[in-house]
This record gives C-alpha cells, structure tokens and sequence, in this order.
C-alpha cells in the first residue's frame, strides 16, 4: 500500500536514482499522475512536464473505455470496440476528448509545447496503469517524437497490462503487480481525485524548486 501519491513517486524516484542528474525528461499523465512525476523529477533533478493523453471512455460507463488518445492526435482504440461503440460515436467521443486535450494543454501547462523529446531518455509517469490505453498513446507520441530511450514508471499495474506495456518501451518499473488487481485506487491509502488548481500548484513548485 501506498499512504497517497506523493509518497509512490518518492519510492518510484528511489528506484530511479541511477538518472539522478543525467538529463533526463520526466512527464506525467495527468492529472492523477502529476503529484508522482513531480517527485520524481525532484529526486532526478529533471526536466519536467505533463503529456496529455485521455481514456476514451465508454458513453454509459465512463469508468471504463475503450481507447486513448493523445495530444499530438495519436489514437489507440481496442480490436474489438466497434461491437459495443459504432462508429459515429466512437468518432464524437475522440472529438469530445480532443477538446478536453486542447483544454488541459491550456489550463494544465499554460499553452506552452511540450519538451524536446528527440533524442532524449523519457521517462512517462502515472499513478497507476488500469487497461494501460492512455499509456500506450503517450509512448506512441514519444516514439513519433524520437525518444532514445523510454522508461515507463509507475505504482501499480495488472500483471498482463504491464507485461505488454513493457514490450512496447525499454524499461519498465512497476513497483506493485496485485494478483487481484481491479483499480488503481485499491493500493492507495489516501486517494481522491485532483483538481486543475492542485496541478498547476505543482508545475510552479517544480519550477520554482529547479529556477
């Protein structure tokens, strides 16, 4: 268990510390990944920002999806998605997220682009990895950007999730793999949901703690 986010970045920064000082691009997934990226790049003393992809979520179920997509328009959605979600919808729903993307990119990182990523060891963050589709959209989006090297890290994932997560990058740290695993919440302690004002808190923290 996990007493909340900040105390799972700090583990996940622990584990990490081979990149301390080396120049290294953290960016988080907001918005639950934000706290633990930012711990992380305040052990690794590293370049920090946040990537935005979004669940593409199901229209009577909106805990649950059926796809991602992220900001640079790269989209990953399920083999088997056109038997619940026709087409038409599918498309809104890409468009609705589209929307939210452009939103966050303005309230979330102030309208500004992402990092340099060419050429770089990128390491993604999040709070968790539930399906893993907002993952594999972020590290579709660093490859089309010519990471060197991309290192996911997070608290928790299925062990299937994170298995096939792991084939898509060169390094993959997970510090939990429940044999029951239903959600990310269920190895936190203390878990809520974050709010705009708290991320753009910790984007000035970092920058005031780095400048």
């Amino acid at each position: 268990m996990f007493e909340n986010r900040k105390d799972a970045g700090r583990q996940i920064a622990q584990a990490l510390g081979e990149y301390k000082d080396a120049d290294v691009l953290v960016l988080a997934i907001p918005k639950g990944g934000v706290e633990v990226g930012y711990e992380v790049a305040k052990y690794l003393n590293a370049e920090f920002s946040v990537l935005m992809a979004r669940k593409l979520p199901f229209p009577d179920e909106p805990e649950a999806g059926f796809g991602a997509v992220a900001e640079d328009g790269t989209t990953f959605i399920y083999d088997d998605a056109m038997k619940w979600v026709n087409k038409e919808v599918i498309e809104r729903i890409v468009g609705e997220q589209k929307k939210e993307i452009k939103r966050r990119i303005s309230v979330l990182r102030g309208s500004k682009p992402l990092p340099e990523i060419e050429n770089r060891v990128v390491i993604l963050v999040d709070d968790g990895i539930a399906m893993g589709s907002t993952m594999r959209v972020a590290i579709q989006l660093c490859k089309k950007c010519c990471a060197r090297k991309i290192i996911v890290a997070v608290p928790v994932a299925g062990r299937k999730t994170a298995q096939e997560i792991g084939q898509m990058v060169e390094q993959i740290l997970v510090l939990e793999q429940p044999p029951f695993f239903h959600a990310v919440a269920q190895v936190y302690k203390n878990w809520y949901d974050v709010s705009d004002e708290e991320v753009v808190e910790i984007m000035k923290k970092l920058r005031a703690y780095r400048y």
